[in-house]
Protein backbone atom coordinates (compact mmCIF):
# COMPACT_ATOMS: atom_id res chain seq x y z
CA UNK A 1 0.00 0.00 0.00
CA UNK A 2 1.09 3.58 -0.58
CA UNK A 3 2.68 4.99 2.58
CA UNK A 4 0.96 8.15 3.85
CA UNK A 5 1.97 10.58 6.58
CA UNK A 6 -0.33 10.25 9.60
CA UNK A 7 -1.20 13.97 9.52
CA UNK A 8 -1.96 14.10 5.78
CA UNK A 9 -5.72 13.64 6.16
CA UNK A 10 -6.63 15.19 2.80
CA UNK A 11 -4.43 12.74 0.89
CA UNK A 12 -5.69 9.86 3.03
CA UNK A 13 -9.33 10.71 2.34
CA UNK A 14 -8.58 11.09 -1.38
CA UNK A 15 -6.90 7.67 -1.45
CA UNK A 16 -9.87 6.12 0.35
CA UNK A 17 -12.29 7.60 -2.19
CA UNK A 18 -10.10 6.28 -5.02
CA UNK A 19 -10.01 2.80 -3.46
CA UNK A 20 -13.80 2.82 -3.19
CA UNK A 21 -14.13 3.96 -6.81
CA UNK A 22 -11.93 1.11 -8.06
CA UNK A 23 -13.94 -1.34 -5.95
CA UNK A 24 -11.64 -3.69 -4.05
CA UNK A 25 -13.32 -7.06 -3.49
CA UNK A 26 -13.12 -9.05 -0.25
CA UNK A 27 -9.63 -10.43 0.24
CA UNK A 28 -8.03 -7.97 -2.16
CA UNK A 29 -5.35 -5.41 -1.37
CA UNK A 30 -3.66 -2.60 -3.23
CA UNK A 31 0.15 -2.74 -3.41
CA UNK A 32 2.61 -0.02 -4.34
CA UNK A 33 4.84 -1.12 -7.23
CA UNK A 34 7.58 1.18 -5.92
CA UNK A 35 8.05 3.03 -9.20
CA UNK A 36 8.88 6.70 -9.71
CA UNK A 37 5.45 7.21 -11.24
CA UNK A 38 3.55 5.76 -8.27
CA UNK A 39 2.07 2.73 -10.03
CA UNK A 40 -0.11 0.39 -7.95
CA UNK A 41 -1.52 -3.09 -8.42
CA UNK A 42 -4.53 -4.99 -7.05
CA UNK A 43 -3.62 -8.37 -5.57
CA UNK A 44 -5.11 -11.13 -3.43
CA UNK A 45 -3.72 -14.03 -1.43
CA UNK A 46 -6.48 -16.17 -2.93
CA UNK A 47 -4.96 -16.00 -6.44
CA UNK A 48 -1.41 -16.14 -7.77
CA UNK A 49 0.35 -12.82 -7.11
CA UNK A 50 3.26 -11.58 -9.19
CA UNK A 51 6.85 -12.09 -8.06
CA UNK A 52 10.38 -11.08 -9.05
CA UNK A 53 10.26 -12.95 -12.37
CA UNK A 54 7.59 -10.55 -13.65
CA UNK A 55 9.64 -7.53 -12.59
CA UNK A 56 12.79 -8.87 -14.25
CA UNK A 57 10.92 -9.65 -17.46
CA UNK A 58 9.49 -6.12 -17.60
CA UNK A 59 13.05 -4.76 -17.35
CA UNK A 60 14.53 -7.27 -19.82
CA UNK A 61 12.02 -6.55 -22.58
CA UNK A 62 13.20 -3.90 -25.03
CA UNK A 63 9.97 -2.55 -26.47
CA UNK A 64 9.46 -0.27 -29.47
CA UNK A 65 8.68 3.34 -28.65
CA UNK A 66 5.38 2.98 -30.48
CA UNK A 67 3.45 0.15 -32.11
CA UNK A 68 1.57 -2.73 -30.55
CA UNK A 69 2.61 -5.13 -27.77
CA UNK A 70 0.96 -8.18 -26.20
CA UNK A 71 1.51 -9.72 -22.77
CA UNK A 72 0.42 -13.37 -22.72
CA UNK A 73 -0.47 -15.19 -19.47
CA UNK A 74 -0.85 -11.69 -18.06
CA UNK A 75 -2.32 -12.56 -14.65
CA UNK A 76 -3.22 -9.35 -12.84
CA UNK A 77 -1.57 -7.27 -15.56
CA UNK A 78 1.57 -6.33 -13.66
CA UNK A 79 3.97 -6.67 -16.62
CA UNK A 80 2.24 -4.26 -19.03
CA UNK A 81 1.59 -1.87 -16.14
CA UNK A 82 5.30 -1.87 -15.25
CA UNK A 83 6.31 -1.46 -18.90
CA UNK A 84 3.86 1.38 -19.57
CA UNK A 85 6.26 4.13 -18.50
CA UNK A 86 8.91 3.06 -21.01
CA UNK A 87 6.85 3.00 -24.20
CA UNK A 88 3.92 4.67 -25.90
CA UNK A 89 2.98 1.39 -27.60
CA UNK A 90 -0.55 0.07 -27.21
CA UNK A 91 -0.55 -3.06 -25.08
CA UNK A 92 -2.98 -5.99 -24.88
CA UNK A 93 -2.94 -8.11 -21.72
CA UNK A 94 -4.23 -11.63 -22.51
CA UNK A 95 -5.42 -13.66 -19.50
CA UNK A 96 -7.58 -16.79 -19.40
CA UNK A 97 -8.75 -16.63 -15.76
CA UNK A 98 -11.82 -14.36 -15.32
CA UNK A 99 -10.93 -13.26 -11.80
CA UNK A 100 -7.37 -12.29 -12.67
CA UNK A 101 -8.50 -10.53 -15.85
CA UNK A 102 -10.98 -8.52 -13.79
CA UNK A 103 -8.24 -7.57 -11.32
CA UNK A 104 -6.03 -6.54 -14.23
CA UNK A 105 -8.77 -4.31 -15.70
CA UNK A 106 -9.27 -2.56 -12.36
CA UNK A 107 -5.51 -2.13 -11.88
CA UNK A 108 -5.26 -0.57 -15.34
CA UNK A 109 -8.09 1.81 -14.37
CA UNK A 110 -6.46 2.50 -11.02
CA UNK A 111 -3.34 3.74 -12.79
CA UNK A 112 -5.23 5.66 -15.48
CA UNK A 113 -3.80 3.49 -18.27
CA UNK A 114 -7.05 2.62 -20.08
CA UNK A 115 -5.88 4.40 -23.25
CA UNK A 116 -2.69 2.35 -23.40
CA UNK A 117 -3.54 -1.10 -21.96
CA UNK A 118 -6.48 -3.30 -22.94
CA UNK A 119 -7.21 -6.46 -20.92
CA UNK A 120 -8.58 -9.36 -22.96
CA UNK A 121 -10.05 -12.35 -21.13
CA UNK A 122 -9.35 -15.21 -23.52
CA UNK A 123 -7.41 -18.44 -24.01
CA UNK A 124 -4.22 -17.43 -25.84
CA UNK A 125 -4.52 -20.49 -28.09
CA UNK A 126 -7.88 -19.29 -29.39
CA UNK A 127 -6.86 -15.63 -29.40
CA UNK A 128 -3.95 -16.39 -31.73
CA UNK A 129 -6.34 -17.95 -34.25
CA UNK A 130 -8.70 -14.96 -34.43
CA UNK A 131 -6.72 -11.81 -33.56
CA UNK A 132 -4.86 -11.63 -36.87
CA UNK A 133 -1.43 -12.60 -38.18
CA UNK A 134 1.60 -10.40 -37.55
CA UNK A 135 -0.27 -7.76 -35.56
CA UNK A 136 2.29 -7.32 -32.76
CA UNK A 137 5.74 -5.76 -32.73
CA UNK A 138 6.66 -7.44 -29.45
CA UNK A 139 5.24 -10.02 -27.03
CA UNK A 140 6.12 -10.70 -23.40
CA UNK A 141 5.16 -13.87 -21.56
CA UNK A 142 5.63 -15.21 -18.04
CA UNK A 143 4.08 -18.67 -18.57
CA UNK A 144 3.38 -21.61 -16.27
CA UNK A 145 6.72 -23.28 -15.60
CA UNK A 146 5.86 -26.89 -14.78
CA UNK A 147 4.46 -29.65 -16.97
CA UNK A 148 1.21 -31.10 -15.66
CA UNK A 149 2.99 -34.36 -14.85
CA UNK A 150 5.67 -32.66 -12.73
CA UNK A 151 4.94 -32.40 -9.02
CA UNK A 152 1.63 -32.03 -7.27
CA UNK A 153 -0.82 -29.52 -8.68
CA UNK A 154 -1.97 -27.04 -6.08
CA UNK A 155 -5.48 -27.51 -4.72
CA UNK A 156 -6.14 -23.83 -5.42
CA UNK A 157 -7.27 -23.65 -9.06
CA UNK A 158 -5.76 -20.20 -9.60
CA UNK A 159 -2.34 -21.34 -8.37
CA UNK A 160 -2.51 -24.59 -10.35
CA UNK A 161 -3.23 -22.78 -13.63
CA UNK A 162 -0.48 -20.22 -12.98
CA UNK A 163 2.15 -22.85 -12.12
CA UNK A 164 1.32 -25.82 -14.33
CA UNK A 165 0.88 -26.12 -18.10
CA UNK A 166 -2.84 -26.83 -17.81
CA UNK A 167 -4.04 -24.32 -20.41
CA UNK A 168 -0.82 -23.62 -22.31
CA UNK A 169 2.49 -25.34 -22.97
CA UNK A 170 5.76 -24.02 -24.36
CA UNK A 171 4.60 -25.22 -27.77
CA UNK A 172 1.25 -23.43 -27.41
CA UNK A 173 3.08 -20.18 -26.65
CA UNK A 174 5.56 -20.57 -29.51
CA UNK A 175 2.75 -21.37 -31.95
CA UNK A 176 0.72 -18.36 -30.80
CA UNK A 177 3.70 -16.00 -31.02
CA UNK A 178 4.60 -17.25 -34.50
CA UNK A 179 1.12 -16.21 -35.62
CA UNK A 180 0.85 -12.97 -33.68
CA UNK A 181 4.33 -11.47 -34.24
CA UNK A 182 5.23 -9.62 -37.42
CA UNK A 183 8.46 -10.71 -39.18
CA UNK A 184 11.27 -9.22 -37.12
CA UNK A 185 9.00 -8.90 -34.08
CA UNK A 186 10.43 -9.86 -30.70
CA UNK A 187 9.37 -12.32 -28.02
CA UNK A 188 10.54 -11.91 -24.41
CA UNK A 189 10.07 -14.83 -22.01
CA UNK A 190 11.00 -15.68 -18.43
CA UNK A 191 11.14 -19.35 -17.45
CA UNK A 192 13.12 -21.98 -15.53
CA UNK A 193 16.67 -22.91 -16.67
CA UNK A 194 15.72 -26.61 -16.54
CA UNK A 195 13.39 -26.01 -19.52
CA UNK A 196 15.92 -24.08 -21.62
CA UNK A 197 16.55 -26.79 -24.22
CA UNK A 198 12.81 -27.41 -24.63
CA UNK A 199 12.24 -23.67 -25.05
CA UNK A 200 15.01 -23.08 -27.59
CA UNK A 201 14.13 -26.16 -29.65
CA UNK A 202 10.43 -25.28 -29.69
CA UNK A 203 11.03 -21.64 -30.52
CA UNK A 204 13.15 -22.54 -33.54
CA UNK A 205 10.51 -24.93 -34.86
CA UNK A 206 8.09 -22.00 -34.88
CA UNK A 207 10.46 -19.55 -36.63
CA UNK A 208 11.42 -17.78 -33.39
CA UNK A 209 15.20 -17.45 -33.29
CA UNK A 210 16.71 -16.98 -29.78
CA UNK A 211 18.90 -13.86 -29.75
CA UNK A 212 19.64 -13.04 -26.09
CA UNK A 213 19.77 -15.25 -22.99
CA UNK A 214 20.37 -14.08 -19.43
CA UNK A 215 20.49 -16.28 -16.32
CA UNK A 216 19.26 -15.09 -12.92
CA UNK A 217 20.93 -16.41 -9.75
CA UNK A 218 19.87 -15.89 -6.12
CA UNK A 219 23.54 -15.05 -5.36
CA UNK A 220 27.09 -15.79 -6.56
CA UNK A 221 27.15 -19.16 -4.77
CA UNK A 222 23.85 -20.50 -6.18
CA UNK A 223 22.96 -21.94 -9.55
CA UNK A 224 20.51 -20.06 -11.76
CA UNK A 225 16.81 -20.36 -10.90
CA UNK A 226 15.43 -18.17 -13.71
CA UNK A 227 16.23 -17.57 -17.37
CA UNK A 228 15.30 -14.62 -19.58
CA UNK A 229 15.12 -15.25 -23.33
CA UNK A 230 14.62 -12.89 -26.26
CA UNK A 231 13.74 -14.34 -29.67
CA UNK A 232 13.08 -12.73 -33.05
CA UNK A 233 10.46 -13.93 -35.52
CA UNK A 234 12.30 -15.10 -38.68
CA UNK A 235 15.63 -13.93 -37.25
CA UNK A 236 19.04 -15.24 -38.30
CA UNK A 237 20.96 -17.56 -35.93
CA UNK A 238 23.07 -15.35 -33.67
CA UNK A 239 22.77 -15.71 -29.91
CA UNK A 240 24.29 -13.63 -27.10
CA UNK A 241 24.74 -14.77 -23.50
CA UNK A 242 24.42 -11.69 -21.28
CA UNK A 243 26.13 -11.26 -17.89
CA UNK A 244 24.16 -13.05 -15.16
CA UNK A 245 21.88 -11.21 -12.74
CA UNK A 246 22.47 -11.70 -8.99
CA UNK A 247 19.38 -11.02 -6.89
CA UNK A 248 21.27 -10.81 -3.57
CA UNK A 249 24.84 -9.78 -2.80
CA UNK A 250 27.17 -11.85 -0.61
CA UNK A 251 25.81 -10.14 2.50
CA UNK A 252 22.26 -11.26 1.69
CA UNK A 253 21.02 -7.79 0.67
CA UNK A 254 18.68 -7.72 -2.34
CA UNK A 255 20.30 -5.70 -5.11
CA UNK A 256 17.73 -6.00 -7.95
Amino acid sequence: MTQLKPNDSSISQSAQREDQKIGLLPGERMDDLLTDTGLRIIQSREVFSFSLDAVLLSRFASLPKRGRVADLCSGNGVIPILMSAGTEARMDAIEIQPRLADMARRSVELNGLQEQITVIREDLREYAKTAGNGIYDAITVNPPYMPVTAGDQNVNEHYAIARHEIHCTIEDIASACCRLLRPGGKLFMVHRPSRMLDIVETMRRYRLEPKRIQFVHPNTRSEANMILIEATRDGKPDIRLLPPIMVYNDEGVQIV
